[in-house]
């Protein structure tokens, strides 16, 4: 018999094994967060490209809605700007800026590195959950987070990652499969260049062997189905990321959500052309035209850093061709708005059916 009430559960304190991904860049509003969270699953603020500001009054708006746990996810690697091939690559993105008609171009760049402001933040305000992307927080950090009782959740794509991550005190895992869209949470893109393409299926079962930490599974899951599925593996609970793009209170761009509803299973690609480090999205003339370039871009975050004014204004000129469409590989039931409450509540609706 599978139990919907599970390890997850108790560990996070919510109801149901329901997370909703941290996806940084605008679609985890201060709306998502608080109505998942609500529902009974954990919201989640995606904070990666919040100015320390932002975040303080994201936090305080979430906390005077709700009384229920929600968590902040974070970058945990440090910030490292490559520039050093700057003209070359901007010449693969000229022909972008002239459709887009943009006339001014920065002389120079710098990425913000927020990371270690935004953990102290989250630390301050007396944020229950913290996630982080890309590596473990540092011992440092780790003792803070346990000494404020804070709970760390660490996304993975290997099991020799998840045992990293158990080792660095993590009090739970998300095993990402390569199915994900978005950026995952590959700690290193030398072994992986294309980041660590192991599907969640496989992933999930050998992760929850390897450590004695709960395991939460991403990738591809959109509904009771995938939740009762990764139950079955041997998860405690699933994180949802593609489903909550496309709901009434995330802040994706309309266009950026009539394109996950016209997508299917083949519509995504692994690409690294938008920001220099691998993220699954839906392909669009940006992404074939900068890859028939033959351009390498820069690393992350340098390429995301250029790119930004392209992807701004394209939103601007409703035009999703130039924009970053992340999105999983589950989205051919996808087709229209819904708020997230009601998300939560179909999901487990549906697990309870096939369970019971």
């Amino acid at each position: 018999m599978i139990n919907l009430e599970t390890e997850i559960c108790r560990l996070l304190n919510i109801d149901y094994p329901i997370i909703q991904a941290g996806m940084a860049g605008g679609p985890t509003t201060v709306e998502l967060v608080v109505e998942v969270s609500n529902a009974g699953g954990l919201g989640t603020l995606g904070a990666a490209y919040m100015a320390p500001d932002a975040l303080r009054q994201a936090i305080d708006e979430i906390q005077s809605k709700t009384q229920k746990p929600f968590g902040v996810n974070i970058f945990a690697a440090a910030v490292n700007d490559d520039f050093s091939r700057l003209a070359e690559v901007q010449k693969a993105l000229s022909p972008f800026r002239s459709e887009l008609e943009i006339k001014e171009m920065q002389s120079s760049y710098q990425s913000p590195d927020w990371s270690e402001e935004q953990f102290a933040i989250c630390v301050e305000k007396g944020v229950p959950i913290i996630s982080t992307a890309f590596g473990c927080l540092s011992a440092v950090q780790m003792e803070m987070a346990k000494e404020q009782q804070i709970k760390i959740v660490v996304m993975v794509t290997t099991v020799e990652e998840a045992l990293q991550a158990e080792v660095s005190g993590a009090d739970a895992v998300v095993a990402q499969g390569s199915e994900a869209g978005g950026h995952r949470s590959t700690f290193s893109l030398e072994n992986h260049p294309a980041g660590a393409q192991i599907g969640t299926m496989a992933l999930v079962p050998q992760i929850v062997d390897a450590i004695k930490i709960p395991v939460i599974a991403a990738g591809g899951i959109t509904d009771g189905r995938g939740l009762v599925a990764s139950l079955v593996l041997g998860a405690h609970a699933v994180q949802i990321g593609t489903r909550f793009v496309g709901s009434k209170e995330s802040g994706a761009h309309v266009a950026y959500k009539q394109a996950i509803f016209n997508s299917n299973e083949e519509s995504t690609v692994v690409t690294n052309s938008f920001s220099g480090r691998p993220a699954r999205g839906i392909k669009n003339r940006f992404i074939k035209e900068f890859e028939q370039s033959k351009i390498d871009p820069l690393p992350f975050p340098s390429q995301n850093t250029i790119t930004k004014d392209i992807r701004t204004a394209a939103a601007k000129a409703h035009n999703p061709e130039f924009m970053s469409l992340w999105a999983g590989q589950s989205t051919r039931s996808l087709i229209e708005e819904i708020g997230a409450a009601e998300i939560v509540e179909a999901i487990i609706e549906e697990a309870k059916a096939i369970v019971s």
